[in-house]
């Protein structure tokens, strides 16, 4: 019985009865990928909450601060570009082991750093490390999951990201409270390393993988039957040359640095405007960051019933994503919250909504690429996604100044959240035209 399964080996489904009765091995999969990102997600938060402990020891500036969290953001940007083609040429496993191990190491080193030099090697070395983890984790839903599973697949461990922000609110007074913050950066480090040894273990090409059952194998490969064996010679540049690609560049390039502002602005905007102490553990910001879980994982269950419903794939990627952009709109009555539990409300459903659009653009890099090209098409949408994460900030310090000189900075977040509110219609608008005429990219093409 034969089947193709783009960029796998596989060709046939074995009728040996060797293979061991283990159901459902690929969700173990996701498993092993959401704790991947969420460790991802610790590493990235510790130097913002460390800041404090790390002005006073070494007589930090704002602008020494802004140049640490530069490299990071830079190495980041030129690592989704060039490491995604890393993935994709040794192979999912080896590839992660790879990206995981520098992340890591790199996250250590910040405890032996004593100079913004120092902070910003290590930054560096981080960023180029922390950018494989999403190119490799949709490559291997691409490979382990038939279309029809891979939103709520990919919802799962990109939900990874929210739980990481809030652990990292929780473990580093913990770790602080019995160490230092030289111990922060080494237990955390050490996550990376725990992890692999588990990857090292479960992690297999699904042809490969002795402890997945021929039923399963069966599954995953009927659900990838309209997708193409891999052929030689892939052409990472040809991938610019298609409308798919410069759909998830906008997907990533306009709505990326949004996150980007909720994540590092939030915290000042609370305190600010509703006075919250931010020297302890905030209720408020906990459940903000822990709603984008919720959203992740619904927003890649959703698009997922509607395929399952007889939708076309890209149709229903696109149907949930313009749900998701209306309902961002939502983020526009901010400016009219008088406490703080009201904006706690809105700005939860914000971020949840943007997990849920996030989630459903990186699937649609598995839904419109094969395999083989799929951690490059991300790295590179994740790439743009990166470069606007530098340049927002810029926007968002120059409204920010020019609003807190008028006396008015409050003025200032809620113009910010107009922005951010349309956004999402006007990225899917771009998104629909550029997809309208085009679905999925064969290999032959790309070669």
């Amino acid at each position: 019985m034969s089947n193709k399964l783009s960029g796998n080996p596989i060709t046939t489904i074995p009728e040996t009865g060797n293979r061991p009765a283990f159901r459902n091995y690929r969700w173990i999969i996701v498993v092993l990928l959401f704790f991947a990102t969420t460790i991802n997600y610790i590493d990235r938060q510790i130097i913002g909450l460390l800041k404090p402990l790390l002005d006073v020891e070494f007589s930090w500036t704002e602008t020494d601060f802004a140049r640490i969290v530069m490299a990071f953001t830079a190495a980041y940007a030129i690592g989704l570009l060039i490491i995604g083609r890393f993935i994709d040429k040794t192979g999912t496993k080896a590839g992660y082991s790879v990206i995981i191990s520098l992340w890591s190491i790199a996250g250590m080193l910040h405890a032996v750093a004593r100079s913004v030099f120092q902070f910003g090697l290590a930054r560096f070395a981080l960023g180029l490390g922390e950018s494989g983890n999403f190119p490799a984790g949709v490559k291997s839903i691409a490979e382990w999951f038939p279309r029809k599973e891979r939103g709520l697949a990919t919802g799962i461990f990109n939900s990874g990201t929210a739980v990481g922000v809030v652990l990292a609110l929780v473990i580093v007074p913990w770790i602080l409270r019995h160490f230092n913050w030289h111990g922060v950066f080494w237990i955390t480090g050490a996550l990376g390393f725990v992890w692999l040894i588990f990857w090292l273990i479960y992690y297999d090409h699904p042809a490969k993988q002795k402890r997945l059952s021929s039923g399963e194998l069966k599954h995953i490969i009927e659900g990838q039957a309209n997708e193409e064996q891999p052929k030689a010679g892939l052409k990472w540049h040809r991938l610019f040359a298609f409308p798919q690609t410069w759909a998830l560049i906008t997907g990533k390039g306009l709505i990326d640095p949004i996150f980007w502002f909720f994540l590092f602005w939030l915290p000042s905007y609370f305190s600010s405007a509703y006075e919250l102490d931010l020297k302890r553990p905030s209720l408020e910001l906990i459940i903000i960051y822990t709603a984008t879980t919720v959203g992740s994982i619904l927003g890649g269950y959703i698009s997922s019933v509607l395929v399952k419903k007889g939708w076309p794939v890209l149709k229903a990627r696109k149907a949930s994503l313009l749900a998701f952009a209306v309902m961002e709109l939502s983020i526009l009555l901010a400016q009219y919250t008088t406490a703080a539990w009201m904006a706690v409300a809105i700005i939860s459903l914000a971020v949840a909504v943007h997990q849920a659009w996030a989630t459903n653009v990186f699937t649609m890099a598995s839904d419109m690429f094969p395999s083989e090209a799929v951690s490059s098409v991300v790295g590179i949408a994740g790439m743009a996604g990166a470069v606007g994460g530098i340049l927002f900030p810029i926007l968002v310090g120059y409204l920010l100044d020019t609003y807190k000189a008028a006396g008015n900075l409050t003025g200032g977040y809620n113009l910010l959240f107009t922005i951010c509110g349309l956004t999402y219609l006007t990225a899917w608008t771009v998104m629909h035209l550029l997809t309208r005429k085009h679905a999925s990219v064969s290999l032959g093409e790309l070669r």
